[in-house]
């Protein structure tokens, strides 16, 4: 039975710093319910108690457009756009590579510029 209370003494002493610690450095914007240092002291003066009512009250969620994850690349308008870029780009060092490897059939043959002929 000592066991027991030594386990929960020791869970509640580490919920206890937890709880203090998320809350001391939680996002000032995202706390619900009361001001950040006001949950501070209720998590101090009600460990257990106050812990809880932090994470289930005061504990506020991400906004939705922060947690908006993208679950594809297809789905990245700004992926779309390196692509299209990308493309653009390959197409045209294809089309200057065509031109040098034709200026390079069409032009001198030695380095002095006179043609054989």
């Amino acid at each position: 039975m000592v066991r027991l209370w030594i386990v929960l003494g020791v869970a509640a002493a580490v919920f206890y710093i937890y709880s203090v610690a998320d809350c001391a450095l939680f996002d000032r914007s995202r706390v619900r319910g009361l001001p950040k240092p006001v949950w501070v002291l209720v998590i101090v003066l009600f460990p257990i108690i106050g812990g809880i009512l932090w994470f289930l009250i005061g504990r506020g969620r991400r906004r939705a457009e922060v947690a908006r994850r993208i679950s594809a690349p297809d789905d990245d308008p700004a992926f779309l756009g390196k692509l299209r870029i990308d493309h653009d780009q390959e197409e045209r060092i294809r089309r200057l590579e065509k031109e040098l490897a034709d200026l390079d059939d069409n032009g001198p043959d030695d380095q002095t510029g006179r043609r054989d002929g």
